[in-house]
């Protein structure tokens, strides 16, 4: 899908158009081979840069050809109910700038529904703004990360953690691990624009372009922080299972040797041969002292110990 938008300064609204004008920028979405091929006869565009833009593994970088610049970088979205990262290539060219990405990209539906009022002649400008735009979703779906490891450790505290919960703790360190391994590259093409050969930026421009790399950095020790959480979390609910493990185990032991005790008299006099008072009235009361003496010496040694 192409489509094509155009918003001048003393323009109102951004307004979609039929065939590309000066200024103009131009929305690429799930772009088939056709489409590529004739993006590049028509605005002069490197081919295989095109193709890597639908690449789904594609990593963010910057590149330069006879005069355009090439940026990729990742975007978080939903998808299937899990957060992903896809690539977009956003290319600075002579006339326009065009978008580029394998599949819908929610951080522009704000500027096609006129939400973000953008110049698309303002070409470097409106980069920073798309830019500004994937970092603000970083930081929506870190802080809904963080909601639900708060969430879990909450349920730690009171011992009622699930298996399901221990799932989604896979489930978050993946995402995490996902926006880490896209926030960095995307940190080093912010620095490679910061320096302004690769697209004009005035100082304006340049006070965005830090601005969003002191975001992504807030972003990425974020990151950092709640993969510390879970891990912190993974060991201590460790360390709580094997402890309540070791005490049922204990206790288990200490009822064995409880049931022990008694057993060894009982057996004795159930044997079928002369034993000593046997024919006497008050020795079961005898076996049964000794029996909860020794039973009681056992649970007082016991709670000595702080076995139980």
């Amino acid at each position: 899908m192409i489509k094509y938008f155009h918003r001048s300064l003393k323009g109102n609204k951004l307004e979609e158009q039929s065939k590309p004008q000066r200024g103009s920028w131009i929305y690429v979405e799930a772009p088939a081979k056709a489409d590529i091929s004739d993006l590049a006869k028509k605005f002069k565009l490197e081919p295989g840069y095109l193709e890597d833009a639908i690449d789904e593994d594609e990593m963010p970088r910057l590149e330069h050809e006879e005069g355009i610049s090439y940026i990729f970088v990742r975007y978080a979205h939903a998808k299937d109910g899990e957060i992903d990262t896809s690539p977009l290539l956003i290319i600075f060219a002579n006339e326009h700038i065009i978008t580029v990405s394998p599949s819908h990209l929610p951080a522009l539906d704000a500027f096609k529904r006129g939400r973000i009022a953008a110049a698309t002649t303002q070409r470097a400008k409106l980069v920073l703004l798309i830019l500004s735009q994937i970092s603000d979703h970083y930081d929506t779906y870190i802080n809904q990360t963080n909601r639900k490891i708060k969430a879990i450790r909450s349920r730690l505290r009171g011992q009622t953690i699930t298996n399901q919960d221990l799932i989604d703790f896979v489930t978050i360190e993946d995402e995490l691990n996902e926006f880490l391994a896209s926030l960095l590259p995307n940190n080093a093409t912010l620095r490679r624009l910061l320096v302004g050969r690769h697209i004009p930026l005035f100082e304006e421009d340049q006070d965005i372009v830090e601005d969003l790399l002191l975001n992504n950095e807030q972003s990425i020790e974020a990151i950092r922080s709640n993969l510390r959480s879970i891990a912190n979390m993974r060991d201590a609910y460790s360390a709580i299972s094997s402890n309540n493990l070791n005490r049922v185990l204990t206790i288990l032991t200490v009822a064995t040797i409880l049931i022990s005790v008694p057993s060894i008299a009982m057996g004795i006099y159930s044997l079928n041969i002369p034993l000593p008072f046997q024919h006497t009235q008050w020795i079961f009361w005898v076996v049964m002292g000794i029996n909860f003496t020794l039973i009681s010496i056992v649970l007082f040694v016991a709670r000595k110990k702080r076995v139980i």
